[in-house]
């Protein structure tokens, strides 16, 4: 098939395989990011297409991931006649790419590898990559996949661009940094791309959204809330797969470049952003800066973001309040501190709350997030869960089950003491997956009791505070 100059970015379904009220109402950051580095270097037609979409989802209910949902979600990820699927082949055959792209985390893995079944299916010849956290983690697993050609490694704008010439004029794509390919029987890693030092080279991910994203007249102003001011995260959660993309190092835009792209999606009708860095304003300097370029020149704006505990000193929270922050959510993960000084957080729980009560003292929102399960946990643990979850003044509680993903050193060390099922499929293993056990000092029948009291004290807090619970997605890139 010759190169014909038109790729296909898709993000698989997961939501809506739950529920057919269930969906992603977001235009996922990378691919945008994606597109824009494409259309700016390249002269290619580009189609994004979110398989995850509905103009409207239904609040998500933590309960329906663990039954109903979850029988409907492994028999969806089988179907491809499921309507997610049927939608994607149809965007396929009515496009004609010669290039189909998939961002691909753990638990989209298996609804990736049915898109790229779908696209070899109308054409053979069509060229499927597969980028993201999964492909970065776990190339050789990906791969695997015959129906998957090549992964991209790491960040992606400059190996896309890269790669896409090569295929183009029939050059090597091992000659292309960041890229991991077949070569006979064996995989073929190339040299490890470099990250990006400059983040303002990059262009606004959603200024060319009317252009390559499908369906875009249907997606409402908040579906272009999120924003990345940095990228990397200083910090060493064990947990953590972030770094395996973006590295440890924070590399940060400059103040007046976010501010610019944020007056941008005023234009477009947004009115709340959201910041999806792993770590908000990762030095005081930047914070400010942040803070003071969007105070003097984004009038209106609500904004909210995530900072780690030992950021949110109260020069830190007043600078925010300032610049019309809404609200902050912050990782409190464990109520237990011999948990969090194995998870590497950085902090004791007192230190926690301590930054939690500063939060709501400088009339600031506060989100917090908790996570039952980590490798250790016991039933003396997750009662101080459960006891600072029911003391914690939050506007907001989201909770989830632990879940390791591939590359990181959690998956590592759950491997080594045999918690990694033989037959392990990471895209059954998700923050409410039922399948997650990953604490073998507790019996299964104890863990899911407790479970189910700290998921329904998550909800009882919600519903006073009248929150709808938000169920957060795999890190990494959206």
């Amino acid at each position: 098939m010759p190169i014909n100059e038109k790729i296909l970015l898709v993000e698989p379904p997961f939501y809506r395989l739950f529920k057919k009220t269930y969906g992603l109402v977001r235009y996922p950051l990378s691919l945008a990011y994606l597109a824009t580095a494409i259309r700016t270097h390249l002269d290619w037609e580009v189609l994004v297409h979110n398989g995850d979409f509905l103009p409207k989802s239904d609040p998500f209910e933590a309960t329906f991931f663990h039954g109903e949902g979850f029988h409907n979600y492994r028999q969806g990820l089988r179907d491809a006649g499921h309507v997610c699927f049927r939608e994607t082949r149809t965007i396929i055959e009515g496009f004609h790419p010669s290039i189909v792209g998939i961002s691909v985390k753990s638990s989209t893995f298996a609804s990736a590898v049915q898109v790229a079944r779908i696209a070899k299916s109308v054409d053979p010849r069509i060229i499927v990559i597969a980028g993201g956290p999964h492909p970065t983690a776990a190339a050789e697993e990906t791969l695997a996949c015959p129906e998957i050609d090549l992964c991209v490694a790491g960040e992606g704008e400059e190996t896309i661009v890269e790669l896409l010439r090569a295929l183009q004029g029939g050059s090597a794509v091992e000659d292309v940094a960041g890229i991991v390919s077949r070569r006979g029987t064996g995989i073929v890693r190339s040299t490890r791309r470099r990250l990006i030092p400059g983040l303002d080279a990059l262009g606004f991910p959603y200024a060319d959204a009317a252009a390559v994203l499908n369906d875009y007249d249907a997606y409402p102003p908040e579906a272009f809330r999120s924003v990345f001011s940095s990228r990397g995260c200083p910090h060493h959660c064990l947990f953590c797969g972030s770094r395996e993309i973006w590295g440890r190092k924070v590399r940060l835009r400059s103040p007046g470049h976010v501010a610019a792209e944020i007056r941008q999606r005023q234009a477009m009708g947004v009115r709340e952003i959201h910041f999806d860095d792993d770590v908000f304003g990762a030095t005081h300097a930047n914070l400010t800066g942040l803070c003071r370029a969007i105070g003097e020149s984004c009038p209106e704006l609500s904004w909210s973001c995530e900072m780690h505990v030992g950021q949110a000193t109260n020069e830190a929270l007043q600078a925010m309040k300032a610049a019309n922050c809404a609200f902050v959510q912050v990782g409190i993960e464990s109520g237990n501190n011999g948990l969090l000084k194995a998870m590497r957080k950085g902090y004791t729980i007192e230190e926690a709350l301590t930054a939690c009560r500063r939060i709501k003292q400088h009339g600031l929102g506060l989100q917090a997030f908790f996570m039952a399960g980590f490798p250790g946990e016991t039933e003396g643990s997750l009662q101080d869960t459960f006891r600072v979850m029911e003391a914690l003044d939050a506007d907001k509680v989201i909770f989830s089950v632990f879940t390791p993903y591939p590359g990181t050193e959690a998956f590592q060390c759950c491997r080594e003491q045999g918690l990694i099922p033989a037959d392990y499929e990471a895209s059954l293993y998700y923050h409410q997956g039922p399948e997650n056990f990953f604490c073998g000092d507790l019996a299964p029948a104890s863990f899911q009791h407790w479970v189910a009291r700290l998921a329904n004290l998550a909800v009882q807090k919600n519903l006073e505070k009248r929150s709808i619970t938000t169920l957060s997605m795999p890190p990494g890139p959206q």
